[in-house]
């Protein structure tokens, strides 16, 4: 065994060090310190005059840009949404009829009615549909620019589409 380890200590390859009953690399010390090369990297960002980092005024916003934004909120959104409604559906009195006849006798009109099953089935389409065209990107499809654009734009018509749809059949 001492002959094992005299080969490797030898070699460079690891050092046995008893005392704490471990293996070590050999490391070579670094030039310079963290501390020094962060300070090197904010003297030629302050010397080129760059910003601190990259805002949201340095990009020109585009369609798959804002479609990513709006599935991480409508998926955060839609998570929430049922969390709290399967929270208050544990905790509040009463069974679901109550509740509809109690939404009935609030006499809102069609149109905010209409407006509210929107709110509602948009985002679940949205992302549902959003979520597929993900699906055909995990299989290596649909990378090309002019298809994420394509790919995007049948996307919101199909929301706005199937949103509509629902609300004509409810």
């Amino acid at each position: 065994m001492a002959l094992l380890l005299r080969t490797f200590t030898r070699q460079g390859i690891y050092l046995f060090r008893p005392q704490f009953g471990i293996l070590y690399r050999h490391a070579v010390p670094m030039g310079t310190t963290a501390n020094e090369e962060m300070n090197t990297f904010w003297a030629k960002n302050n010397k080129l005059n760059r910003p601190v980092s990259p805002h949201l005024t340095i990009y020109k916003w585009s369609l798959p840009m804002m479609m990513s934004i709006t599935h991480r909120g409508t998926g955060v959104g839609l998570s929430g949404g049922i969390s709290a409604f399967a929270l208050l559906a544990l905790v509040l009195p009463g069974n679901y009829p109550y509740y509809l006849d109690l939404i009935h006798s609030l006499s809102v009109g069609p149109a905010l009615l209409s407006l509210a099953k929107f709110g509602i089935a948009f985002p679940v389409s949205y992302h549902t549909l959003n979520g597929i065209r993900h699906l055909f990107w995990d299989s290596g499809k649909g990378f090309k620019i002019p298809e994420v654009y394509r790919s995007g734009y049948v996307v919101i018509v199909l929301s706005i589409l199937t949103s509509i749809a629902a609300i004509a059949y409810m």
